[in-house]
């Protein structure tokens, strides 16, 4: 009900409600000491309180709020637009919820939204850059899982001629793709971000800005673990009722400058890979 309703501010009603409180206090006066003299001034008492506790309260949430506003900028970006100039993507997930299904192990049912095409992307790099990408059987039930159907054929058949004994040589693997004894192979790609080149109602363009781990951790080892920097752009297509990849290519870079963390030992490195698992990228 809004003040107007029952008399409101300053109308007749209120005035000589009012009027009748004043005459009801005279007798504070006249020598009720211990009775309404006494409480009106526990009732201030309380009102201070409740009062002081509010400010308090406002105090710290604005505190609070300035903590998380860091610069104080109050511009809020969108949740699914990777156009929004000078703003940073966020990597963590945002906008549209996170996929939780999974197809051969493979992160799947993106949204169809930019979002959901950035995310795919970034899970399909993953894929294609791990080691059971080495395994002849892993391989394809990889691309069945992430290609669209019309390009499987041809994208697998690149793929079993990209796979040969001397890719598995440059990388420190038997010819026929196994680790040597003692050894840990380690092929791992680590996305750093996504960025949406083109998008239309049922086709989307991503670039995926990733980081690699590549060679074989172990004593003894000729081929350490080192990394890369590269592009990957990836062709999606709506079809099954979720992204699928038409095309894929990569590209060095962008690289940062080296840092003068020391390397680590073979046995660290392999530990590491062992003991660390991925992620699930979404927006």
């Amino acid at each position: 009900m809004s003040l107007s309703d029952d008399g409101g501010y300053g109308g007749d009603g209120h005035r000589g409600s009012e009027t009748g409180q004043t005459r009801t206090r005279l007798p504070d006066n006249d020598g009720d000491l211990y009775g309404s003299g006494r409480r009106p001034r526990a009732g201030m008492s309380s009102r201070n309180l409740v009062t002081i506790v509010g400010v308090v309260v406002l105090l710290l949430a604005a505190i609070a709020f300035a903590n998380r506003g860091g610069s104080g900028n109050s511009e809020t970006p969108s949740a699914d637009s990777p156009k929004d100039a000078g703003h940073t993507q966020p990597t963590a997930p945002t906008g549209t919820k996170p996929t939780t299904g999974k197809t051969g192990g493979i992160a799947s049912g993106f949204a169809k939204t930019e979002q959901g095409a950035q995310s795919a992307a970034a899970n399909y790099a993953v894929a294609l850059g791990s080691t059971d990408m080495f395994n002849g059987d892993k391989r394809h039930k990889i691309i069945s899982s992430i290609m669209a159907p019309s390009a499987v054929s041809t994208f697998q058949h690149k793929l079993d001629q990209a796979y040969s004994p001397g890719l598995f040589k440059n990388v420190g693997l038997k010819a026929d793709g196994s680790t040597p004894s003692g050894l840990t192979f380690v092929s791992r790609t680590i996305p750093i971000g996504t960025k949406v080149k083109a998008f239309g109602a049922d086709q989307a363009t991503v670039e995926v800005w990733c980081t690699g781990l590549l060679g074989m951790a172990g004593e003894g080892s000729t081929k350490p673990v080192s990394t890369s920097w590269f592009t990957i752009t990836m062709k999606l297509a709506w079809a099954d009722n979720d992204w699928k990849t038409l095309t894929h290519s990569q590209k060095d870079g962008p690289a940062p400058v080296s840092g003068d963390v020391p390397a680590s030992g073979a046995k660290e490195i392999a530990g590491a890979v062992q003991g660390y698992g991925g992620f699930t990228y979404a927006r």
